[in-house]
């Protein structure tokens, strides 16, 4: 039996007047307003397939015993229907696009868009709440970064280093590494690891100030 539909009106306020993550909350210049009847149209559709509604960073998400399905948002040139593991859709009609490795889009750019395709979407909708009903999960794809030669010269000369480094979590060596290459000449690649040396060795990763702020 399908779980009963909950309606937060906390989306209600949202419709109105925006995330209010921004400046433009409950004005004009609110990119929720010019797709106001867009997601009011998809709003109704995930409400009638039974999810449960609440809002997850500012935006209406709906949910499965808990669980994550579907995200709707404005966009500054669209709207979309976000599936969670959208990865795992079949998408025959390839209407999906690829946001992330697990998520995939949905844009929307009319509201008779909504209306021309309203079974379409219901039956993508169904087919994401099985897939989370199924308890299938996402097997995420590894992709290793390599080392820059620089940063293996900074660990053959300071081996406090190298340790620290590699006991950060592979999230934050990847973040470091990714940062440390980007710089296109090898002296600003080294002026990037000497100034951020003693970071790492307080086994702080490269965006952790920015959480404490």
């Amino acid at each position: 039996m399908d779980q009963p539909t909950i309606i937060n009106p906390e989306v209600d306020t949202y419709l109105i007047q925006g995330c209010m993550r921004c400046p433009y909350g409950a004005t004009e210049r609110c990119k929720v307003i010019p797709w106001r009847a867009v997601l009011e149209e998809l709003r109704q559709l995930l409400l009638e397939s039974g999810l449960v509604e609440e809002v997850k960073w500012g935006v209406p998400c709906y949910t499965r015993n808990g669980k994550n399905v579907v995200i709707v948002a404005a966009f500054k040139s669209y709207a979309a229907l976000s599936f969670f593991k959208g990865s795992l859709l079949e998408d025959k009609h390839q209407v999906l696009e690829k946001a992330g490795q697990a998520g995939r889009s949905w844009k929307f750019t009319e509201v008779e868009e909504v209306w021309e395709q309203k079974e379409l979407i219901k039956d993508y909708i169904q087919e994401a709440i099985g897939i989370e009903d199924s308890g299938e999960k996402i097997v995420f794809e590894k992709v290793p970064e390599p080392i820059p030669e620089e940063l293996l010269d900074a660990f053959a000369e300071d081996e406090t280093l190298e340790r620290a480094f590699f006991k950060l979590t592979l999230g934050r060596q990847r973040a470091y590494i990714i940062h440390f290459s980007q710089a296109k000449q090898s002296q600003t690649r080294k002026s990037r690891i000497t100034k951020l040396a003693d970071q790492i060795k307080l086994g702080i990763g490269l965006h952790d100030h920015y959480k404490k702020q």
